[in-house]
């Protein structure tokens, strides 16, 4: 007994509760629950992954029996239940959980619906070919192998990991004290993103974002609401994604309508959901579902609904999303293991150390083919020597009297290596023949060569980055698929569709002053020159409609400003007012900043790849761009071209890359162009040199130019002209131009270039308030190098500063006034345009 409390050691229960549960918790955090930053695999997945791959159950082989693969995973890896096993298996052969599925799963897998998978004695399955990917390259001495839990087996730390898996499936995990839950992506998106961070390590999450990853990617398809919480998830690591079912609304002759989902937000359980809606339409907190039916099959998802006729569909889906599944939210936590220890990363972070890896993985490659071609190469020169003193070589081992004596003999006598010695003693008689010989010199220039190259890379990290993209574009190419969810305007707790409000055509007029308003287009009509006039617009005496938008209430307006910024506003967002107000100032709308001004309006329906937006600067400088990459701006704005040292943005066109350009200066040139010269850019991309501009110039204007149209250019004294546009040829992109009009003292500068066709107005005002409206077919037609008429009679120390083209076309209220004689405008006629 007193040796046996003699052995009793005391401790402080405290001290021990703490040392114990924090090895606990690092163990669950860095050994079970959390993934590594590098492949994105958590223990589990990589051990059945390598459990596969070791028993050759390969995307060519033959499926093998689900528990042969548990068997193996817990006997060898993974000491826990093969329950967990299993389940974490079958997950990776869930289309619908995996965005590529890691694991080609025959049997029953479970669905959508939340039906189990059958038990692993009925189940089959083998590595997908994008898994095979994984672990390419994983017996070259790419990644570190640590002992299994019984020191009887090695296994690897991580995988070579040949494409991004971490953001491409994602993954959810809990341990303690913390959890990760990472979305999944797609494959291409995901790839250019890695691409992008290879050749331009500063480039920021915004421009990832906005050319390369838009968002997640679930392989449910569906919906995700806004881009504020993916932006807040990939700027942090943390965020709230909005998702939402793809539902369709069908109207019936009848009067009645159909609600019909087709596709969920992840891991929603269809089943769930619809139990979910029949108990909302039993308990009468959602009214107006007469009937509701799961039509789904293998031809896709179906679920239908049928609206009462009295009832509104629009009203009854927002309750829906509201109150069910059919909206939920994805709450991003980007933590995972870097080099060992928890961290919650960026996007850009992710991207950067999946790089990273990839550098190491290449490089240990890289290093392993060339101790190989090395090792080999050391051999072939031995049988070279051989070769070439053959006879004494055969005598040498003729005359030795053990394998032993000749191996030293040679070792001694030409200067070999125990390997290269004994190389030479297994070498068969018929490598003496002249075209073995041939082989062996042949195969030791190509293993030189090899070395050389294989050096090359090892000393230029820049080689190693192009093998990444060689090899990331070439699964791109084979994996990649198109996008399945997309991403919708809108936000966290944002019910109202835009189909509640009503879609009707409007105008949206901005004065001079910045007064911008809607009215119905239903408040117009069109008239002929010289018609009855509309009475009183509500602008000032000295303000006038500068720019007129007709579109749609559902249509984004987007606003560009001298400072190269774009603001966005919905057509319904701008209010609607009478025809006699004035309207409401811009900056009350858009959060311009003080020395910002509006100098382009323009209406989009549909964001697409087809049309593009075309700028051009007061220096000259020119840039094409999709206007698909002007689908996210910030309620701030967005940078729409970035300017350089003091230019200015002065004009923004919409075009379809088929389009002749014309861009003028002050001093008089002309340039005409081709827009197919300037190829398309990104949209934080600078832009090339229109115009060449010549000393103390700038550029005043740039307008496309249809067929048959006319130029007109208008002087800061008042002259002008029009010209046909046939007399300005082509010229190369980047060119200095054509002289547009004789210029003067008496005429002064060029202030603006405009093409017409003859039915339009034009408005010119002075620096000192002074406007005059006139007729464009009033203006002489005269050809390209000659001064032109006064337009307007100006003081000396005056000058024209604004000159606006109204079109002829007008939209005029239906009452309206006879409209004042020429010589004396009525500016409320001014405003209606």
């Amino acid at each position: 007994m007193a040796e046996e409390r003699q052995n009793v050691q005391e401790i402080n229960i405290s001290n021990e509760m703490r040392t114990s549960f924090l090895d606990y918790s690092m163990s669950v955090i860095v050994s079970r629950a959390l993934p590594d930053v590098r492949d994105g695999m958590k223990p589990v997945h990589r051990r059945i992954l390598h459990a596969m791959n070791d028993l050759g159950m390969h995307s060519d082989k033959a499926y093998k029996k689900s528990a042969r693969i548990v068997g193996e995973v817990i006997g060898k890896y993974h000491p826990h239940g093969d329950s967990a096993v299993y389940e974490t298996m079958v997950r990776m052969a869930q289309d619908f959980s995996y965005r590529h599925m890691l694991v080609d799963g025959h049997g029953n897998f479970g669905s959508v619906d939340g039906d189990q998978a059958a038990a692993m004695r009925y189940t089959e399955a083998r590595m997908s070919k994008i898994s095979m990917e994984l672990v390419r390259d994983l017996n070259k001495d790419t990644v570190d192998f640590r002992d299994n839990y019984d020191g009887s087996e090695r296994e690897p730390a991580v995988f070579p990991a040949r494409f991004p898996n971490l953001l491409v499936n994602g993954t959810s995990g809990i341990a303690v004290g913390m959890a990760t839950n990472i979305p999944p992506h797609n494959l291409g998106e995901t790839i250019d993103a890695v691409l992008a961070v290879s050749k331009d390590p500063d480039i920021t999450i915004e421009e990832l974002m906005e050319d390369y990853i838009s968002g997640p990617d679930f392989p449910t398809a569906g919906l995700i609401i806004g881009r504020s919480g993916i932006r807040k998830a990939y700027e942090t690591g943390r965020g709230s994604i909005t998702m939402r079912a793809k539902v369709e609304i069908e109207e019936h002759a009848n009067g009645k309508s159909t609600i019909l989902v087709t596709e969920l937000p992840y891991q929603v359980n269809k089943a769930k959901l619809v139990e979910k809606i029949a108990e909302l339409v039993r308990d009468k907190r959602i009214e107006g579902i007469t009937d509701l039916r799961d039509e789904s099959s293998r031809d896709g998802m179906r679920i239908v609904m049928e609206i009462r006729r009295d009832a509104n569909a629009n009203v009854i889906l927002n309750n829906l999303y509201k109150y069910t599944a059919l909206q939920t939210t994805f709450g991003v936590n980007t933590l995972a293991l870097v080099d060992g220890r928890p961290k919650v990363l960026t996007l850009k972070q992710c991207l950067e150390h999946y790089l990273d890896h990839q550098v190491v993985v290449i490089k240990r490659r890289t290093a392993f083919e060339l101790n190989k071609a090395e090792a080999r190469a050391h051999i072939l020169e031995g049988l070279r020597i051989a070769l070439d003193n053959l006879d004494r070589v055969i005598a040498l081992i003729r005359n030795s009297k053990t394998t032993d004596i000749a191996r030293q003999g040679l070792i001694e006598n030409f200067s070999l290596s125990e390997k290269q010695a004994q190389a030479i003693l297994d070498m068969r008689l018929q490598r003496l023949t002249g075209l073995e010989r041939e082989k062996i010199e042949n195969e030791y220039n190509e293993l030189m060569a090899l070395i050389a190259e294989l050096k090359a890379i090892l000393a230029d990290e820049e080689k190693v980055l192009n093998i990444i993209r060689e090899e990331l574009t070439e699964i791109k190419e084979r994996f990649s698929d198109d996008r399945r969810t997309d991403i919708v305007a809108g936000g966290i707790g944002f019910f109202e569709d835009e189909d509640l409000i009503p879609e009707e055509n409007i105008v949206i007029t901005l004065t001079h002053y910045g007064y911008i308003k809607r009215l119905p287009a239903s408040t117009y009509r069109t008239q002929k020159r010289g018609g009855r006039g509309i009475q009183g617009m509500g602008t000032n005496e000295d303000d006038f409609v500068e720019q007129l938008v007709s579109c749609s209430t559902h249509d984004t307006v987007l606003f560009f400003t001298n400072k190269g910024k774009v603001y966005k506003l919905k057509g319904y967002e701008i209010p609607e007012f009478s025809r006699t107000a004035k309207g409401i100032p811009i900056i009350n709308l858009l959060q311009v900043e003080s020395e910002e001004e509006i100098n382009t309006i323009i209406a989009v329906k549909e964001y697409n790849d087809e049309t593009n937006l075309f700028f051009t600067t007061r220096n000259g400088i020119v840039k094409r761009t999709q206007l698909s990459k002007f689908t996210n701006i910030r309620k701030g704005g967005l940078i729409a071209v970035h300017l350089r040292d003091d230019d200015e943005l002065i004009s923004v066109r919409l075009t379809d890359g088929t389009k002749d350009v014309m861009i003028a200066t002050k001093n008089g040139y002309l340039i005409r162009f081709e827009e197919e010269q300037i190829r398309l850019m990104g949209r934080t991309a600078a832009g090339v040199k229109g115009i060449s501009l010549r000393d103390n110039d700038v550029v005043v204007s740039m307008e496309i130019i249809e067929p048959g149209s006319k130029i007109l250019h208008v002087t800061n004294k008042g002259y002008g002209k029009q010209t046909l546009e046939s007399e300005y040829r082509m010229i190369n992109r980047g060119g200095k131009g054509v002289l547009t009009g004789k210029l003067t003292d008496k005429t002064g500068e060029v202030v603006s270039v405009k093409t017409v066709i003859g039915d339009e107005d034009l408005m010119l005002i002075t620096a000192a308030g002074v406007l005059i409206r006139i007729p464009v077919k009033d203006i002489s037609e005269t050809g390209r190098n000659t001064m032109g008429v006064r337009l307007i009679r100006i003081q000396d120390d005056e000058e024209v500063a604004t000159v606006a083209k109204i079109e002829e076309e007008k939209l005029l209220e239906e009452e309206t006034e006879d409209i004042s004689e020429a010589e004396n405008i009525d500016t409320d006629h001014d405003a209606e345009e």
